[in-house]
């Protein structure tokens, strides 16, 4: 009997590690996995009811789903173009984690996409689009539409010596046009951006309003300031997704990832992708008004919402617990949050009122000309980013293949990404650089302990 009952015991503990981890009071904490391997960014939250499990597991499904040409044997799956960039969600957040630059002058833009605009102001206060290849550059097309062309990246490289010695490399891009298919691309703004994480987005989601807006007004140390921006007509929404926060919610992001980089359009884009010289892209058959349903855009948002985030690993090792100190003492804690609470969650009433460590406060800061892609979004300026949150940066090499930081994916390391912290972030940046070896290695155990 004692030993069935250790043997009961076990499988309830593996149960809960499988579908969500222990806090350190003992407890399943249910928006986190126990889950360190290459599928830790791909398990739902633990709790959901059988109906919720096959709604995840139908979003899933949307998300790694290759769509079509139309018109296509399975209409529920066409509508892929006139012009995109890849065939699936998945193509640029692999098992859900962050996007790839290219490495060489020859590699394709594979999980990497370019936005562009021009000087002035666009729809709904935003970035004025290109008026010839619009506000993504689309590097495929669909047959009997001309692509946009290709874009070649190739690295700069420097070298920074710290105050023990050290030298680290640093790298940034330097970008170029070829093949353009609709004549000379002129004076434009660009700004790469790789595809990030997908993990905790339904929590980031919950976090009020009115908790962000604090956090702006909030005194920080080191001339840290930070603040929101505001998208759209008026009224304004504030952002929260998206590399400058220029996206207001989940369903927004996703809306606007499945038009630009799919072609794919829904109640909240319903005009192609196509800008008025194009005329093959805007003559094209669609795959229905719109091409992505409601009842497919809900499941894909639910789907995106419940994924689990991975607890945190090897937190009793003197190295992570010293690093953890070292965190908050250099001053990265003043825009990495580690502690947000989410508040009321209409649509997912199972994220409401959760108690969560992000690190992130969702907002954008001046993070200095060596960062700056010159590209005002709303009211972010070229030099401003929203926070990336870290929770999960420990695994990103492990879930990309290889570990590639910042907006455009130009850091090799964590300790390259923080060197390229300028503006609100330099004090930090200083701080880091004049740890001492140990030191600083303790503080990179506890990023990678995230």
């Amino acid at each position: 009997m004692g030993g069935l009952l250790l043997r009961l015991l076990l499988a309830g503990l593996l149960g809960c590690l499988a579908s969500g981890a222990l806090g350190g009071d003992g407890q399943v904490v249910p928006w986190q996995v126990a889950d360190a391997g290459r599928e830790a960014f791909s398990r739902p939250m633990a709790g959901l009811a059988e109906a919720e499990r096959e709604r995840f597991f139908r979003g899933r499904s949307l998300f790694n789903q290759s769509w079509v040409v139309a018109p296509a044997k399975d209409d529920r799956l066409d509508g892929l173009g006139p012009l995109y960039n890849r065939l699936a969600c998945v193509s640029c957040h692999a098992r859900n984690g962050r996007g790839l630059p290219p490495e060489s002058p020859g590699e394709r833009m594979q999980s990497m996409l370019l936005r562009l605009s021009v000087p002035g102001v666009g729809p709904r206060g935003g970035p004025r689009p290109h008026p010839v290849y619009g506000d993504q550059f689309n590097e495929e097309a669909i047959p009997g539409v001309m692509p946009e062309g290709r874009a070649e990246l190739r690295w700069l490289e420097s070298r920074r010596r710290l105050p023990d010695g050290s030298v680290v490399s640093l790298r940034r891009p330097r970008l170029s046009f070829r093949e353009l298919g609709y004549g000379a691309i002129g004076q434009v703004r660009i700004s790469p951006r790789v595809g990030q994480q997908v993990v905790g987005m339904g929590l980031l989601d919950a976090v009020p309003d009115a908790t962000l807006e604090a956090l702006a007004a909030e005194a920080k140390p080191d001339g840290v300031k930070g603040r929101v921006n505001r998208i759209g007509s008026e009224p304004r929404e504030l952002g929260r997704f998206g590399h400058k926060a220029n996206m207001s919610s989940l369903r927004a992001q996703i809306a606007g990832a499945f038009l630009g980089d799919l072609g794919i359009t829904s109640t909240l884009h319903r005009q192609e992708n196509c800008t008025s010289v194009q005329a093959a892209c805007r003559r094209a058959l669609t795959g229905g008004e719109p091409e992505l349903d409601d009842a497919q855009l809900d499941d894909v948002e639910f789907y995106l919402a419940h994924l689990a985030v991975p607890a945190r690993r090897q937190v009793a090792l003197p190295q992570v617990q010293q690093g953890e100190v070292l965190f908050a003492r250099v001053g990265c804690a003043s825009c990495h949050r580690p502690a947000l609470r989410t508040g009321d969650s209409p649509r997912f009433p199972g994220l409401a009122g959760v108690d969560i460590a992000p690190y992130t406060d969702l907002l954008i800061h001046d993070m200095g000309p060596g960062l700056s892609d010159g590209r005002p979004d709303f009211q972010a300026s070229g030099r401003e980013w929203r926070t990336p949150p870290l929770w999960g940066i420990g695994l990103a090499g492990l879930i990309s293949e290889r570990a590639r930081y910042l907006h455009d994916g130009r850091a090799r390391s964590l300790t390259e990404a923080v060197l390229w912290h300028g503006g609100e972030a330099s004090m930090a940046r200083r701080r880091f650089e004049a740890l001492a070896r140990r030191e600083r290695e303790a503080l990179l155990a506890f990023l990678e302990s995230l």
